[in-house]
């Protein structure tokens, strides 16, 4: 993605953007390749699929989705996953059907599988990170799934007005709170 253009209207409310640019751009390389990396899991096998999100759940939750994901020993999760026409849609199914599984945690698993690098992943680093760029005023309370729809509508805004992609912006901001890229 490239640095803001000087032509580009961007509310003035937002804070810190050069910094973010820049950033961004000594970053890009790595979240590039992690990225990739994330792809490459979403065209292995259904079991390496499943190992992504759900590998630290209770054993029960276990259970129950390897029985759902895989009837007659079969995986039919990838196939599922493939029919959706967006990342929003196959993330809505996932809350739906998968017991325990919110939306942060469904927008992560898809991201970490290659089918989700427009959705939002809401946590307490992505937030803190929003409020710093006056995305949002102040950490929710709660975060219900209204307000995780509204916030993450906000940080679309704000990756479309800054020209810096959704899974860029979550892998910097994660990056900035915890010294990792990797999540």
């Amino acid at each position: 993605m490239p640095p803001l253009s000087f032509g580009a209207i961007v509310p003035r409310t937002y804070r810190d953007l050069a910094v973010l640019h820049a950033e961004c751009e000594a970053k890009r390389p790595r979240i590039d390749a992690r990225l990739a990396d994330f792809r490459r899991v979403g065209r292995m096998p259904d079991e390496r699929l499943f190992e992504e999100r759900f590998h630290n759940h209770k054993a029960a939750f276990i259970v129950r989705a390897r029985e759902q994901f895989f009837p007659d020993g079969n995986g039919v999760l990838a196939e599922i996953l493939n029919s959706f026409t967006s990342a929003k849609g196959a993330r809505e199914w996932l809350v739906r059907e998968v017991d325990g599984l919110g939306l942060k945690e469904a927008s992560h698993f898809l991201r970490n599988t290659g089918r989700g690098e427009d959705l939002a992943i809401l946590d307490r680093h992505i937030l803190r990170n929003l409020i710093h760029h006056a995305v949002i005023r102040s950490m929710p309370h709660t975060l219900t799934a209204r307000r995780y729809l509204e916030i993450e509508a906000r940080m679309e805004r704000f990756s479309r007005d800054v020209e810096i992609s959704m899974a860029m912006l979550d892998l910097v901001f994660w990056s900035r709170e915890t010294g990792e890229i990797f999540k």
